[in-house]
Order: C-alpha cells, then structure tokens, then sequence
C-alpha cells in the first residue's frame, strides 16, 4: 500500500457504510478495547506534539462537525456529477459534497462499485479529495447475504456457516483475508462482525448474518474476527449494540423492542459485545432497538445515553468510535425530525452519525446544537478524539493510503483466499 503525505490545513473526511486493527494483534488497538478517556481539548506539546491534538485544533467547529456525518455518496468516481448528489447535497460530485460539508464519512455501496480498477479510482479519488485528513473508507462486507463488494471479492461464507464450523481460527482466517481485500481495494473499514445472538427464529434482519444462537459460541467467534481484521489493518465494527438477535421486526421498516431483562442481557445479548471489546473491537455499531429494561424512556439504543454511555462507555468500559446505524431506517425516525435525531445520537454518546436521511438539515442542526451549548465543544472534541485516533491506530492520520489496482488484483480472489471459503463450507457440513 502506497501512502500520500497530506497537508497541514485542517479537513477530516471519512468513508464508512451502515448495516447493519492496526496490524499484529486486535489486542493492540488503542483505539477500542477498555481505554482511558481522551483528552478532547488537549494542546499539542511543544517539544512533541502530539499528532492528534495538533490535528483537533487546527480543525474549525464547521470541520469538525463535518467529521461526524457518513452519507452516501452517488457515483463510480470522485469526479462523477450525479443527480442524486446535486438533489440531496447541493454538489454533484462525491468530491464536492466531501468538500462542502467537510465529511468525515462516505458510504460505499454495490451501486459505487463497477470493477476492480475502477474501485481502486474512486477510493484514490476520495483521499485526493480530502485535502488534510485521510479518509476511513468503509463498507458492509459481512460476507454471505450482506456482502457490497461481492462483485469483485472472495465469495466467504457467511456468519451462520462459520459459526457451524466452530473454529474460530477459521473465523479469523475468514476476517484477515477479507480484510486484506478490502484494503488493497482501498478500503479500510469494515461494518463487521455482527455480534448479535440469533436467539429468535423470526428475526427477519439478523438470522444466518449471525454466528448463531448460543452467546459463548457467538462471542469466541466475533473476537476471531476482530483479531482477523487487526492482522490485515483494517478497522472492525461490532454491531448491532445492545443485541438485536431477539426480534421479529426489521429496524429497517419498523422500531423493534426487545423484552430481556437485564440478566438476560448480561446472558445472551451483552457476551459477544464484551468479547469484542476485549479483542481491542475499533468501533461499536448502535441498534434501532428499543430496550425498556435498559432505558425505560422508549427511545432506541441509538438515541439513548443510558444505553451508549451508561452501558457500553462506563459500564463495559469501550472507549473507541460508537457509530449509529443508518439513521434513515424507519427504527430510529418515529419520534424525531432528521435534525434532532442527528442531536440526540451525539447527545446520547454517538460519534459517527451513519448516513442521515438529510444531511443539510442534520448538518445544520448540530452546528446550532454547538454553537448554542446544547452540545458543548468538549462533547463534539472528544467524538473528533476518537476518530482521530482510529486513523493514527492505523497508520494514515498524517499520510493517506493509495491503493494500486494491479496489488488489488493479485490480492482479490485469489487461489488461497478459495481455498479458504471451501475449507470452511466443508467444516461446517
């Protein structure tokens, strides 16, 4: 992987997608795992300045604002002019809109993807595009029945075979390898594993995207897989948190509500989610769930700070990036207008705001939440903190990765990587 020297003037750009480490060991990652608080306003040190403060203050509260929002983004390349884009935006390329609102997301989907070397363009494209923090370019290859980049990728079995074989080394074979090829794709994000427990057999979201129903087994696998996508340097997302392995509703289409107690959490819901933060899990995704024994207020997990901060910050003690799911799913747009859901997922404990259903309107909305206090600089700092973190974890936050087609092609399907899918498929029958 080749990399580019960036510049010293402040824009943070990062491209994830919704659903739903650092090389050597997931353990290693400073970014997740249980970690002291950042230090959101610190300034850099004269003798050694820190590069992640020296990036934080550089940035204005426009910039950083920016950081947190994920939209997608329509078209094969940077410079593509789209409709779609100029509709939603105000800019018709993915470039302009990168620029615009000073993004610090850009979701990859099936519609973004034509061929290898067109991938490897539009990902090169995006880090020109931002013009002094790499970007975290991101996707949801799950594998199985939740795979974007399947058009030109390994084709790994999903979850529900995996955890059929009951090897978690092969689990996190599986995650290295699909973790290198969406690194030589330029991509180095991935919105995986799922770590919910498929408790209910009408689940019609999670089912065989899951490793299955007991939560030990499901909890040996996901730090597998957190381990896996370490070794190859790219950032692993646990989701759905707090679980949402027990419900016959789609967040998709509807707002499910999970029942268990709070010792049924601690049972089956809350191992996996332990086990992933313990294997040093980079980002945690939020559920459009709503939890009543957890937070009694009927808001989702998304938008809830019992749940984000109380739980998963303080009690599980995860200081890496919480991002929403997709915040145009119905689960999480039954009480609030766009605009103050985005509010109420920062407020909750959010630091990645995943595809809003409007971005200027969400935009604006916790612009005026910080300029008015109602979100204070230190809160916005500290989501900013930690996606900074994230880039200096993996290498790129003073130089940006370029990816080369030819590597990608070499990397991308090749003769191990199948070898590996069919070893799978046999363990598990």
């Amino acid at each position: 992987m080749l990399r580019r020297r960036i510049g010293t003037t402040g824009l943070l750009v990062i491209a994830l997608t919704a659903c739903a480490g650092g090389g050597g060991t997931a353990g290693a990652t400073p970014t997740g795992g249980k970690a002291a608080p950042p230090a959101p306003s610190a300034s850099p040190s004269a003798s050694q300045p820190d590069p992640v403060a020296r990036t934080l203050a550089r940035l204005s509260v426009e910039e950083k604002v920016g950081q947190l929002f994920m939209p997608v983004l329509y078209g094969t390349t940077a410079t593509s002019s789209s409709g779609e884009n100029q509709t939603r935006y105000g800019a018709a390329t993915p470039a302009k809109v990168v620029a615009r609102y000073h993004l610090g997301g850009v979701i990859l989907f099936p519609q973004n993807v034509k061929s290898v070397s067109q991938v490897v363009g539009l990902t090169n494209g995006l880090q020109r595009a931002s013009k002094e923090v790499p970007l975290l370019i991101g996707t949801d290859q799950e594998n199985g029945l939740v795979s974007r980049m399947s058009a030109l990728m390994t084709d790994f079995p999903g979850a529900s075979v995996i955890g059929a074989a009951g090897d978690p080394a092969l689990a996190r074979k599986v995650a290295e390898a699909t973790g290198a090829e969406l690194r030589a794709l330029g991509v180095n994000l991935d919105f995986a594993p799922v770590a919910d427990v498929n408790v209910d057999p009408r689940n019609p979201v999670i089912g065989p995207r899951a490793f299955g129903k007991d939560p030990q087994r499901v909890a040996k696998m996901v730090a597998a897989s957190v381990k896996g996508f370490a070794d190859a340097d790219v950032a692993a997302t646990a989701k759905h948190f707090p679980g949402h392995g027990d419900t016959s509703v789609d967040s998709h289409t509807g707002l499910p509500v999970i029942k268990h107690t709070k010792a049924e959490w601690e049972r089956i819901d809350a191992p996996p989610f332990k086990a992933a933060i313990g294997a040093g899990v980079d980002a945690v995704m939020s559920a459009h769930i709503v939890f009543p024994k957890l937070d009694p207020s009927g808001d989702p997990a998304t938008l809830s700070k019992p749940i984000l901060t109380g739980l998963l910050r303080q009690k599980l003690g995860f200081d890496g990036v919480i991002s929403t799911d997709a915040l145009n799913m119905a689960g999480v747009r039954q009480k609030y207008n766009d605009g103050e859901i985005a509010v109420r997922a920062v407020l909750a404990g959010a630091d990645l705001l995943l595809m809003p259903n409007d971005l200027p309107k969400s935009y604006r909305a916790v612009l005026a939440a910080v300029r008015s206090g109602r979100i204070s600089e230190r809160r916005l700092d500290e989501s900013v903190t930690r996606l900074l973190k994230l880039k200096q974890a993996k290498g790129y936050l003073t130089e940006a990765p370029v990816a080369s087609a030819s590597r990608a092609d070499d990397v991308l399907r090749s003769a191990e990587h199948r070898r590996l899918a069919t070893r799978v498929k046999s363990a598990a029958g």
